[in-house]
């Protein structure tokens, strides 16, 4: 499982459907983009032993390591271009960090991160669809689902000590299920609260969704495998 980032309120709402369209283009530009260098940071680890190793046998490190310049592109939210480079970077380094799972379930059981991966982005874009044609108002969602997702890793620490595989596969689904969730609320938020410039929030947020949906669906599906 990766991170999570529920952006912050008090934001701006957009006034026009040109600041909204503008908005929602950078906003996907930057996901696609990021998703891009996370692919360019596992390419990158799985061609270069020492860093694999490094990330297989120091994990904690890694994500600490990870954790900082995504705090900064939140900072440092409305200086361009320093706030795309330090997301580009925190989304080189998640690939790094996740690059030891890929690669073990890539040797063992190959095909199954393509399937993933296919699985993950029919997902993405019925629920980004849903959102943005549903008229409804999923603003509750937001609480609901953070109190999940907080339910859920301390749920996934427990598992790291009774290691249980019959859990990780119920943990796994209940992972899409929460990020689909968030998901539905972040895309509600791009429409409805994100100010015209908040394109980097949105971004990290609607990224964060879909990476943890594509690492949930590749543990049910290596686990089932399994």
């Amino acid at each position: 499982m990766g991170i999570s980032y529920r952006p912050m309120t008090g934001a701006i709402p957009v006034r026009t459907g040109v600041e909204r369209a503008t908005l929602v283009r950078r906003t996907y530009l930057l996901v696609l983009a990021s998703v891009l260098v996370t692919m360019g940071g596992v390419s990158f680890s799985m061609s270069t032993p020492p860093v694999l190793n490094w990330a297989a046998r120091h994990p904690i490190i890694t994500m600490i390591g990870m954790f900082l310049p995504l705090m900064g592109a939140l900072k440092f939210r409305n200086i361009f271009p320093t706030n795309i480079g330090l997301v580009f970077l925190f989304t080189f380094l998640e690939g790094i960090l996740i690059s030891p799972f890929i690669y073990l379930l890539g040797q063992t059981q190959p095909g199954v991160v393509g399937q993933a991966a296919l699985l993950t982005g029919v997902t993405f874009g019925a629920l980004t669809l849903y959102a943005f044609v549903s008229k409804k108002d999923f603003s509750a969602w937001g609480g609901f689902f953070t109190i999940g997702l907080v339910v859920l890793i301390a749920t996934s620490l427990l598992n790291m000590f009774f290691q249980n595989p019959t859990a990780s596969l119920w943990i796994a689904g209940a992972t899409v299920f929460v990020f689909g969730g968030l998901l539905i609320f972040d895309t509600w938020r791009l429409r409805n609260v994100y100010g015209p410039d908040d394109y980097v929030q949105a971004a990290v947020a609607i990224y964060l969704d879909l990476l943890n949906m594509f690492l949930a669906i590749l543990s049910l599906l290596g686990g089932r495998r399994e």
